[in-house]
């Protein structure tokens, strides 16, 4: 196969590039938008989990110094691949994205999995934000438990943690977990 252009590597990019030409040759000849042609490509990495090191001689560094444990250079589609993962979802299943109180939230596999993985939630903005989840829960209407995910460190204080999880919990969401 030529390419015009493009670096294609490996068998990984050649075969992304073969799928990408496909999907567009389709889009031209069927006209149909509805079709989902899209994929996924995923890389092999190490966590988005800083690992807990502590260094004895000096313990009080070591937790300031985890405060932070997601890494910097990762993203929230990284830390939702992560989840996906971690909970035995599979890689394919849908995901949907949907700002509530100014925040994107994730919904996996119609409502197992709802993420918010953004890097601050203020408790001026819970109730909002509580009340956004619950509304979309009850339009997914997941036929078994939802798992609702947010970063531990994204809340402005363990109030505004607390009335998030109590709120979420009142609605029927009774699994809200931190990352």
């Amino acid at each position: 196969m030529r390419d015009e252009g493009l670096s294609l590597t490996t068998i990984a990019d050649l075969t992304a590039e073969r799928i990408r030409r496909v999907a567009a040759a389709l889009r031209t000849k069927r006209g149909d938008s509805k079709v989902d042609l899209g994929f996924r490509k995923y890389h092999l990495s190490n966590s988005n989990i800083r690992a807990w090191d502590p260094k004895p001689s000096n313990l009080e560094k070591t937790l300031f110094d985890s405060v932070e444990h997601v890494l910097k250079e990762r993203n929230e589609t990284d830390l939702l691949s992560e989840l996906l993962l971690k909970l035995g979802l599979d890689m394919c299943v849908p995901v949907s994205a949907r700002t509530i109180a100014g925040r994107e939230i994730y919904s996996v596999a119609d409502g197992v999995l709802i993420a918010c993985l953004v890097p601050s939630i203020d408790s001026d903005d819970v109730e909002a934000l509580a009340a956004g989840i619950v509304e979309w829960h009850r339009e997914l209407s997941p036929h078994v438990s939802t798992t609702c995910v947010f970063l531990d460190n994204a809340f402005s204080d363990d109030v505004a943690k607390v009335n998030l999880t109590a709120i979420l919990q009142q609605h029927g969401i009774k699994n809200v977990r931190s990352l």
